[in-house]
């Protein structure tokens, strides 16, 4: 019998009526009167200079209220504290195609579109960069002013270990270059938002947003206007996936325009805009050195990352730190340096996607791994199980970790797809690849550092047993509101459907930092649950003086608070809240939660990778190639994850299957092509994404390790488990033709390459992938000089030791 009366069970979420019916209001559903339609006014050069702007032909379009641009909003904002380069819209240069430069507000839509056309921009082209390499050594053209040198965003240099000792105790080193190539969230709701300023000079904006918090800040930042006097709502979310984790320029456009014209605005972008948008997966360009012994024990690493970071900062810096980071939480690594280099290009900002950061290494990682096994003569699954990082322990770049379950991940994978008997018996064109992956359950330290909670919950109940939850969160699909309810409803003994969530409402809801990193169920869930226990506590006390019963004897379930003794005696709930009313007043509580202090290192750069605790996963693909037409088709994924204590089975299971969907259409058709800085393929029609029929058969595993840190022993369940999918295809494809493959996607047309038939003159290749750093365009090695010299000089400052 489960410990438990609502977590463990296959419940249906507290909000599936109003989705499933189609009565909860998105963004776009809200309509309010005299309300007016915005439009931006979008760059078509990729890199220009702006001399001027007018809008007085649009200004006199009918229908058109009012119009502004970059000059009415000069303040510098971004989602990061340190690395805030962005407004709200273009103010003196633009840097992408798609890039905001005016906002238009009308009467209706039409007209605001048509207004558009009517607004002068004088451009003078600046030349564009649009690649890593390019961008790594053009000191004469600076797409920001500011870069130090040629457009470098950011540089990161750790060194963990004797790494020169290492390598040299290996008995085999493999050198591994590879690219990660990148790709969107691709939603079904675009980006949309409804600003109202009243007549008593406050601002609501309802938004599509994963962070109504960061939106406030910002909105209180540009706007001028005092965060008392905004509030931000999060409304449902029909996807995000960390691509609405920014504060954008259409919500800024809405305020501003909402308090100029003292009406209610909406924007909502169309599909092409969301591509310019953009702020998914960074393209990155790596190479993996890793040394090992006879044995397959790793004895060091060093890792390198070249981030395509796009026209803007967005969540880059954390970016580049985790694509180092969490290399380290998987397997036992004694000796590990990490370089991470993110640069400016000409094209949309890159951002957080699903597994932020940690996807292309993972990929890199994951499938050298699977070479190293090859050339040791190692099955690959027992390989990954020689080399696990331990439970409870410290990995070389002092990030702590817990509960470690991906053995048994790898153990369960295994057993439900046959693996043993597969990878002896399949003939060639057939495959099966396995792969391993960790992620946070939430980052362990804010983007703003200072000494609040991540997440804050207040939770009241009524006379008449009702339950309502208040929390910041902003429920993006994932369940959230279900998860707070759950959590809520077994600390109180009542069931999710008597508790009534309000999330992301920033005048009603305490602080939560954001519905992202994976964070809300360890974060929030725990905010929840301190509220809950201290409401507990109070009920206990006024049904143990009317029941005669002790507290420690009593229990709460299915609307009744009971003696463990004797069942038969009991409260309802609703009788006990009103006793525990009575006693000691209105039943209200609150609860925060931070992550404790100790999980990470005190080096510079130290603060993104921890996490309070590590969420694991493996997978194992099965695919076939046709060897004519170069076909892939995956047959089916299997993916086993460590998700701590599954709250709601369901939920996860949902969640894992989620994932596994779009770490398959990363690695098989998805990708971001630009040509002179305009996207090929902005649509839902060009850009290829899998539907439903396209999908392979997906199983889902769950593995409970029931974590101490998280609600009741959760850990994430949202990104992880997108991570090992990637890898463990590419890893079956070698399997089913003997090919590999070190860059996405893997198309049929890479694999009539490889396989020599493309047009029946090639010869059959061993791999495909680049083989360094580097187009032919431009030589790249004086940047890599450069940056390497900065390591060498920064490790002599640190150790104190000269030049030679």
């Amino acid at each position: 019998m489960s410990e438990f009366s609502v977590l463990g069970r296959r419940l249906p979420k507290v909000n599936a009526w109003a989705h499933l019916t189609g009565t909860a209001l998105y963004a776009d559903d809200i309509r309010l009167p005299r309300m007016l339609h915005g439009r931006l006014l979008r760059s078509t050069q990729p890199h220009a200079r702006i001399k001027r702007v007018d809008v007085s032909r649009a200004l006199a379009h009918p229908g058109v209220v009012a119009i502004v641009t970059g000059a009415d909003m000069p303040e510098k904002m971004g989602i990061m504290p340190s690395t805030q380069d962005e407004t709200a819209l273009a103010v003196d240069k633009v840097r992408y195609v798609g890039e905001p430069v005016a906002a238009v507000a009308a009467l209706d839509e039409d007209a605001a579109y048509e207004a558009l056309s009517l607004i002068d921009v004088d451009y003078e082209p600046l030349e564009p960069i649009f690649t890593i390499e390019e961008a790594l050594v053009r000191e004469d053209v600076k797409i920001h002013e500011d870069s130090r040198r040629a457009n470098v965003f950011k540089e990161v240099h750790l060194a963990f270990g004797d790494l020169d000792a290492g390598f040299a105790a290996a008995d085999l080193i493999r050198d591994d270059w590879s690219f990660f190539e990148g790709n969107t969230h691709a939603p079904i709701e675009t980006h949309s938002c409804v600003a109202s300023y009243d007549g008593n000079g406050k601002l609501t904006l309802w938004t599509a947003t994963q962070v109504p918090h960061y939106v406030h800040r910002e909105l209180e930042k540009v706007l001028k206007l005092p965060r008392s006097q905004i509030r931000v709502i999060a409304t449902p979310n029909g996807g995000a996936f960390g691509g609405k984790s920014d504060p954008f320029g259409h919500e800024f456009s809405a305020a501003l325009l909402s308090m100029r014209t003292k009406r209610p605005v909406k924007f909502t972008l169309d599909r092409e805009e969301v591509f310019y948008a953009h702020r998914g997966r960074h393209p990155v360009k790596m190479h993996l050195r890793t040394g090992v012994k006879q044995d397959g024990e790793i004895t060091a690493v060093h890792f390198q990352s070249y981030l395509d970071g796009g026209a803007y900062a967005s969540y880059g810096i954390a970016t580049t730190y985790y694509t180092g980071a969490l290399m380290t939480v998987t397997y036992r690594i004694p000796a590990y340096k990490f370089d991470g280099v993110r640069v400016y290009t000409n094209k949309p900002p890159c951002g957080p996607k699903r597994g932020h950061g940690t996807t292309q290494p993972r990929y890199a990682f994951e499938c050298q791994l699977d070479k190293i096994a090859t050339e040791l003569g190692f099955d690959p699954i027992e390989y990954r199980l020689r080399v696990l990082q331990p439970a409870n322990s410290r990995t070389v770049n002092d990030l702590r970790i817990t509960t470690m379950g991906l053995g048994e991940c790898l153990a369960a994978v295994r057993k439900a797809t046959g693996w043993d008997a597969k990878r002896e018996g399949l003939p060639k064109g057939k495959g099966i690849g396995v792969a391993g992956s960790a992620y946070i359950s939430g980052a362990g330290l804010p983007i703003y550092w200072n000494p609040m909670p991540h997440s804050g919950a207040e939770i009241r109940i009524d006379r008449g047993g009702g339950v309502t939850v208040m929390c910041g969160t902003a429920e993006i699909g994932q369940g959230s509101d279900n998860m707070l309810a759950s959590v809520a409803a077994e600390a109180l003994g009542v069931l999710p459907e008597d508790v009534h969530v309000v999330s992301g409402d920033t005048s009603l809801a305490p602080v939560d930092l954001g519905s992202y990193s994976s964070r809300v169920t360890m974060m929030a869930g725990n905010a929840v649950k301190d509220a809950a226990m201290k409401l507990r506590a109070l009920l206990f006390e006024a049904a143990s003086e009317k029941l005669g019963v002790p507290v420690e004897r009593l229990a709460t379930a299915y609307r009744r608070v009971y003696d463990l003794r004797d069942t038969e005696k009991f409260l309802s709930f609703v009788e006990a809240a009103n006793l525990a009313e009575g006693k000691h007043g209105t039943l209200v509580a609150a609860g925060s939660y931070k992550p404790p202090a100790g999980i990470g290192g005190s080096y510079k750069g130290a603060g993104v990778g921890p996490t309070p605790a590590y969420s694991y996963q493996a997978s194992v693909a099965e695919v076939s190639v046709d060897l004519e037409t170069g076909t892939l088709t995956v047959d089916k994924i299997t993916t086993a994850h460590d998700c701590g204590r599954a709250l709601n089975p369901a939920n996860v299971e949902g969640q894992i299957e989620g994932s596994a969907y779009m770490g398959y259409g990363e690695v098989m058709v998805e990708e971001q092509i630009f040509r002179g800085g305009l996207h090929k393929k902005p649509s839902l029609l060009d850009y290829k994404l899998p539907t439903s029929l396209d999908t392979p058969e997906l199983e889902a595993i769950l593995i409970e390790t029931n974590d101490s840190e998280g609600p009741y022993g959760a850990k994430e369940a949202g990104e992880g488990p997108l991570n090992s999918v990637v890898p463990a295809i590419a890893n079956a494809v070698y399997d089913a033709i003997g090919v590999r493959f070190d860059e996405t996607p893997i198309t049929a047309d890479k694999i009539l390459d490889a396989l020599g038939k493309r047009d029946n003159r090639g010869a059959p290749k061993d791999r495909i992938g680049p083989d360094g750093l580097g187009d032919g365009k431009v030589d790249p090695r004086n940047a890599i000089r450069r940056l390497t010299a900065s390591t060498d000089a920064r490790e002599r400052k640190k150790t104190g030791t000269k030049a030679d």
